[in-house]
């Protein structure tokens, strides 16, 4: 069932401790805020090991460090892990020491800390360590890391780069750059097995996932989730999209198996499936494989269904198959009779419990968003939550109990800031159909009466959500700093209302989309007297960028204002200029550019450059190569030349997000003060 909100008791403290003399947040504070990495839970429940970062300013950049929290002890404050400085991804091992990475000399290597003992360097290998896998019974680690393929062992002894002279790469096939880094040909993210001995790493590492050709974990955005090990440090699974001139169109992960001393070559276990298989994951058992699957190829966003392999008979079924819903993570309870996973619904990110002998789905939770879930042996889940209005904290829920507070890591920040409320709407919006959005607010008696000026959000994705959760980019509560509402609408094409929905912007990109932003922002005008529809400024990015250039064109008289942010100008260029050429192909009804024109052109803003008249604020990277900086070049240029104020951004060192904290205290500088410039008049 699902249990009352912890939300709205969140809210009543904070606002009840928030001081009289209370303050804006700012996006210094943003910066400010320690972040908590997802926990990992030792073997006997005891403590949880997570990451706390903070802004170095003057490095420009988040420094992480290991803090410790003792799971026994009630109210427990998390301390610092002793004897060292800087570290991540740590986990717990079957020994109840801690595994990690921290840098040596400028490259992560692998370390290994008991409770009370000093931190052992495990690894001395040249070269980074992206991350690591060890084996639930402690006899075994994967290492991964960028690689020449022709690489025997982790170490890479004796493979020397060509020197033939000049600075130029040379390509044959795509990719030739993805996400934010140009390709470096035949190097690939691959997998090296290592025993363990003595809590030490042996060897120079076996590489598991040779001969195939391909990265993984998968990138830009894959981790050691993408791997799992047998319980007794056998096998190694692992999920892999093959490379080759088709890499740049296909969505094809699958989920691949090998001995982890390399007797034998890697066997494909979804051969069968041409969409996305990811997440491999094995029970405590080791007797079966869990996995999520995409049935249609080429959609990166078609609903994940849970698969089961038993793994001595080979025989796999559908968990999922008539859920409605779309996981994104999977964690097997302890004694192997569910997983625990999370997924997107109507504006949150719950747990939710799947039975594993007759795939019923029970919701564990409220409001909120949730992540990095564990469940533990005594019935209990240790995991993350955030909302809009809080970053994450960790949390842990007893079975048929709400979720206990185990860390306020923001709390003396928090308690300075302004108070928001938050609310949800829903309206029936395009084709008639139910569209949900959200309303944020400054919540302090000083707005009680004020008429406040919105900021229109249109997240990216498409399919997507800003939801009820946290941003350290696009932050809803953030935009209320100023005095101004924050009004968001998942239109159609969102995820967490099925997969109908979400299917209903392929093809559609400029039609129910805009319809339902148009309805939605006048149904939350006419419901709420506080909100001044007239002084209204759209910001989006990616896809919510191609929106604010769509708008332009297509309800042009509406906003005082728009905040365009790495989005699409010109549909055609961007067909030929983005990497990941399956999505684009996809959204505009399955084929390229030159096999369908008119599927492109039908929603492209250059068409409607003529009608454009609202004063633009363009922002864009130049590392970013999904949505080319040209893009935001262009639509520069055509808001330039057709006499509109307009500023144009630009980060030299960004990608698709703006990361460094110096740069995002610039973004948002220039946001608000484009906001006020138009707002305030």
């Amino acid at each position: 069932m699902i249990r009352p909100s912890l939300l709205a008791a969140a809210a009543a403290a904070a606002l009840s401790a928030t001081p009289a003399l209370s303050r804006p947040m700012t996006i210094t504070d943003l910066q400010s805020l320690h972040r908590l990495g997802g926990p990992s839970v030792a073997p006997d429940g005891r403590h949880a090991i997570f990451t706390l970062s903070e802004t170095d300013w003057k490095a420009n950049k988040r420094k992480n460090r290991l803090y410790l929290l003792d799971l026994a002890r009630p109210g427990a404050e998390p301390v610092p892990l002793a004897g060292i400085g800087e570290g991540h991804d740590a986990v717990f091992g079957a020994d109840g020491a801690i595994w990690y990475l921290a840098p040596v000399k400028g490259q992560d290597q692998l370390f290994r800390k008991t409770l009370t003992g000093a931190p052992v360097q495990l690894s001395t290998l040249e070269g980074d360590i992206s991350g690591f896998k060890i084996a639930k019974d402690g006899s075994r680690v994967v290492l991964f890391a960028d690689r020449d393929l022709r690489c025997p062992d982790f170490a890479c002894q004796g493979v020397k780069a060509a020197g033939l002279g000049g600075s130029g790469r040379v390509y044959d096939q795509l990719f030739v750059r993805h996400w934010d880094a140009w390709s470096t040909p035949g190097v690939k993210s691959r997998l090296f097995a290592f025993p363990i001995a003595g809590g030490k790493v042996v060897g120079k590492g076996v590489p598991v996932s040779a001969p195939l050709v391909g990265d993984t974990p998968s990138k830009p955005f894959g981790g050691s989730e993408e791997i799992d090990l047998s319980p007794d440090g056998k096998t190694v699974y692992f999920a892999m999209r093959e490379a080759g001139r088709i890499e740049p169109t296909s969505t094809n992960l699958d989920i691949f198996a090998v001995p982890a001393d390399g007797s034998a070559a890697p066997r494909n276990l979804t051969a069968d499936n041409r969409g996305t298989d990811n997440i491999p994951t094995v029970s405590p058992d080791g007797r079966t494989l869990a996995w999520l699957s995409m049935a249609r190829a080429g959609y990166e966003a078609d609903r994940n269904v849970i698969k089961l392999m038993d793994l001595a008979s080979g025989r796999t079924r559908a968990l999922t198959g008539t859920w409605d819903r779309s996981p994104d993570s999977l964690a097997w309870t302890p004694d192997g009779r569910a997983l625990v996973v999370t997924a997107g619904d109507t504006l949150e990110e719950p747990i939710f419990r799947v039975d594993v002998a007759t795939g019923a789905v029970t919701r564990l939770t409220g409001d909120g968003h949730f992540g990095a879930v564990t469940p533990l042996r005594d019935g209990s889940i240790v995991a993350t939550m955030n909302s809009a209005s809080v970053p994450d904290d960790l949390y842990r829920i007893a079975p048929g109990g709400q979720p206990v507070q185990l860390t306020a890591v923001n709390k003396a920040l928090l308690a300075q800031l302004d108070p928001v409320s938050f609310t949800k709407f829903n309206f029936k919006g395009a084709n008639n159909d139910t569209v949900w959005g959200f309303v944020m607010k400054p919540a302090g008696p000083q707005y009680a009466a004020a008429k406040l000026p919105i900021s229109f959000l249109v997240h990216g994705g498409p399919q997507g959500s800003f939801s009820n959760s946290w941003s350290y980019r696009w932050n809803p509560r953030l935009f209320t700093a100023p005095g101004y509402a924050a009004v968001s609408v998942d239109f159609h094409g969102s995820t967490g209302y099925g997969q109908a929905f979400t299917d209903a912007i392929h093809n559609n990109w400029g039609g129910w989309p805009l319809e339902d932003l148009q309805k939605g922002l006048a149904f939350a005008v006419s419901r709420d007297p506080q909100l001044d529809g007239s002084r209204a400024c759209a910001l989006g990015g990616s896809y919510g960028g191609y929106m604010m250039n769509w708008i332009e064109g297509r309800w042009p008289d509406r906003f005082r204002c728009i905040v365009q942010h790495d989005g699409v100008f010109d549909a055609r260029a961007m067909a030929y200029e983005t990497e990941e050429l399956w999505f684009d192909e996809w959204e505009h009804g399955g084929k390229t550019y030159y096999e369908d024109p008119a599927a492109f052109e039908r929603w492209n803003p250059v068409n409607y450059v003529s009608a454009w008249r609202t004063p633009q604020l363009v922002i864009t990277s130049e590392k970013d190569f999904r949505i080319p900086y040209t893009q935001g070049l262009a639509a520069f240029t055509a808001l330039q030349r057709r006499g509109i104020p307009s500023k144009l951004l630009i980060f030299p060192d960004e990608n698709h997000w703006v990361l460094k904290p110096k740069n995002s205290v610039q973004w948002y500088d220039n946001v608000f003060a484009w906001e006020a410039q138009w707002l305030n008049r």
